[in-house]
Order: structure tokens, then sequence, then C-alpha cells
């Protein structure tokens, strides 16, 4: 007669981590991340709340890990880079068009944004953790861009980054519009018009 198998404690692990996480996104998009508890959140997630503690100091930090959550590999990450720029560049601002319209993604993320602007800790850490990994990834590309000399290579790239997302952030942010795959590509093209000019 074969043994029985023994639950494996890292799978379990790893499946309560991320339960933890979603409820913190979830909880957040629905109540605001000042009314969020670590009861509420072991609840949602059907932990203990020495759970939550074993592996989080604070409400805080497991609030902010399930942001990170959904960046994870951020860290090392490339952007596309097949010799057109346009294109490549294009294919970016789609799928991020598609990822802010996406109600498990966008949800979170407007609650973030929202406690960024009252807590400058908060506003650090996600610059440090989340935005600027993703910032050097889309700097390296446009690198690669000036050495093949589709772009001058004077130009200021944190100056060309924020041209190219600063209205797809406005328009988000205010909900003026839709975050459509032919206004990504019209961004692009005004960008890539005023930077080569």
């Amino acid at each position: 007669m074969p043994a029985a198998k023994s639950p494996d404690p890292a799978r379990r692990s790893e499946r309560s981590r991320r339960a933890i996480l979603a409820a913190a996104r979830e909880l957040v998009s629905e109540v605001g991340y000042a009314k969020v508890s670590i009861e509420a959140i072991a609840a949602r997630a059907g932990v203990g709340k020495q759970t939550i503690y074993r592996w989080w100091p604070s409400r805080g930090a497991v609030i902010f890990d399930s942001f990170l959550a959904l960046s994870e590999g951020a860290e090392g990450m490339a952007l596309p880079d097949t010799g057109d720029l346009a294109a490549d560049l294009k294919l970016v601002m789609r799928a991020t068009a598609a990822e802010f319209a996406d109600p498990a993604f966008e949800a979170p993320i407007r609650a973030l944004n929202a406690e960024i602007i009252n807590d400058p800790e908060l506003a650090r850490q996600y610059h440090e953790k989340l935005a600027a990994p993703v910032d050097e990834a889309k700097r390296e590309r446009l690198r690669s861009a000036q050495r093949a000399g589709q772009l001058p290579p004077d130009i200021d790239l944190d100056l060309f980054l924020e041209f190219l997302y600063g209205p797809f952030y406005q328009r988000w942010l205010t909900r003026g519009g839709p975050l459509t795959p032919e206004y990504a590509d019209s961004l692009v093209d005004l960008t890539l018009r005023a930077f080569r000019a």
C-alpha cells in the first residue's frame, strides 16, 4: 500500500501568501486604504492574524507588498527591442492601456495613487520599488534606439517618458476618456515626432 503523501508546507505557504496579498488589494479597492485592517485581510484570505504577522510587521507593509505583487518581475524586465522603436513603444503602450482598463488592476492602483498623494513615505517606496525598475527598463530601450540612430543622442530620456506617459496618466487619473489602442498609438507617434525633430 503506497504511503500517503504529506502536505507540502512550502506550497501551502505560497498559497496563503498569495491569498493574503489578493485580499489586501481587494479590500483597499472596496473600502479604501485607511479602513483596511489586519483582521479584515485575514478573514478575507482565510488565514489567522498570526500568519500575516509572521511575514509582515504591519498593515502598511502587507498592503504595500500586495501592490508590489502586481509588478513581480519588474526588476530585470526589458521592453521589446525589434529594431522598430515605434512598433515596440506602441506594443508597450497598448498593453499598458489594456492593463489600466482591467478592473482587477485598475481599482487597487487607483486606491494606491490616492494614498501616495498624502503619504510621502509611501510615495518614496512606490517610486523606489515599483516605478524605478520599470522606468529604467524604458530608458534602456530608448538608449538602444539612440545607439541605432533612431533618436538623437542628446535628448533627455526622462522628459521623453514624461511626454509619452503624462497625457496617458492624466486621462486615466481624471477619467477623461477611454484608453484605446488608437489613443496609445497616437501618443507614440506624437512623442516620436516631437523628439526626432
